[in-house]
């Protein structure tokens, strides 16, 4: 062999090692995930559409049952992280708004580093470069309102409408200090319109409560006419509720987006279940169901609602929930103005 074509073979050699390995199929794992039997799940946010998920994950691929338990990211990272430090790993897939959870214990070498399929899709800045984490899902937060106390020529088409005389003692968010995605709604305001503005927001006497389920149905009630900080998922639950809630995108300020991602546990107990959780979840024929938002670029946004790439965008989430510094003194800073949470509504 020359000494040109043994380089040549060399060169092939290392390329080959180097490229990533091709992601399994559904199929192919699926028929691994059997063997082992189940898959457990720990998702924070409101627990119904987990569970209607994890039916329909089990009606699709017979004997791997799902073992969900939900809460808030902000409980259930610390007791992930007491299974990771002691070594005694006993959750596979974790579901979490708190994606600087997963940046941290990446680094400590806590995430089994793989790119499922349909990985290449999702949207720059909703994944680990390193495959350790990827989101769901693209939440972005727009307006949310009473329709029987707030006419259509009256919505809000800024964060100063809010401001409005009329919507004094009726407006109502997250506690900013609480949740990361309403502290990054709040971010976004002051960053355009100075720390003015949260002096004239509280001369409204705004509700705070905790999480965005409450948020929309304290809108849908009518006990709150108006909130920045709604989210379209929540919006769609109390519809179904019956609740009298509306959208309204704004119209001069750039719309905040957030996400909850998932990763898998290195150590877990049913590896190939969780990978076949994880590619069944962001599948295109998953990704389109729900009605809300993919993290995939080649999925349609849900009927009726807008093509989130046309929008102005405030979608800078990653870099601003893994800076830590400035994420403390932020929610230090907001909780000034809301106090401690008080006014709990149990569901994110």
């Amino acid at each position: 062999m020359t000494g040109l074509r043994r380089g040549a073979v060399v060169l092939a050699a290392a390329l080959a090692l180097a490229a990533p390995a091709r992601a399994e199929s559904i199929d192919q794992l699926y028929q691994k995930a059997k063997a082992e039997g189940a898959v457990v799940l720990w998702a924070a946010g409101p627990t119904a559409g987990y569970e209607q998920a994890a039916k329909s994950f089990e009606a699709r691929f017979p004997g791997v049952a799902v073992s969900l338990t939900g809460g808030f990211s902000n409980v259930l990272n610390a007791k992930v992280v007491a299974q990771l430090e002691a070594k005694k790993v006993e959750t596979d897939v974790t579901v979490f708004q708190t994606v600087q959870d997963f940046v941290a214990w990446d680094r400590r070498g806590w995430l089994m580093r793989w790119k499922p399929d349909g990985y290449a899709a999702v949207r720059a800045g909703f994944k680990a470069k390193d495959g350790s984490w990827i989101a769901v899902n693209a939440n972005p937060l727009v307006y949310g309102y009473n329709i029987d106390n707030v006419k259509p020529a009256d919505l809000p088409k800024s964060a100063l409408d809010f401001l409005k005389p009329e919507f004094a003692g009726k407006v109502v968010s997250a506690y900013p200090a609480d949740d990361d995605a309403t502290l990054f709604d709040f971010y976004t305001i002051v960053q355009k319109y100075g720390w003015g503005y949260m002096a004239k927001y509280m001369a409204q006497k705004p509700t705070f409560i905790q999480g965005h389920l409450s948020v929309a149905r304290a809108l849908g009630s009518g006990t709150a006419w108006v909130s920045f900080d709604n989210s379209i998922g929540s919006t769609e639950n109390v519809k179904r509720e019956g609740g009298r809630i509306g959208l309204a995108w704004p119209q001069k300020d750039p719309v905040p987006v957030f996400f909850v991602s998932e990763a898998i546990l290195k150590g877990a107990p049913h590896p190939n279940a969780a990978k076949l959780y994880v590619t069944w979840m962001l599948s295109k024929e998953q990704q389109g169901k729900g009605g809300g938002y993919s993290s995939r670029t080649d999925v349609p946004p849900p009927a009726g609602l807008p093509d989130l790439n046309k929008l102005k965008l405030a979608d800078r989430y990653l870099a601003f929930v893994t800076d830590r510094a400035q994420l403390v003194a932020l929610r230090k800073r907001f909780e000034s103005y809301s106090g401690p949470v008080t006014n709990t509504g149990g569901v994110k």
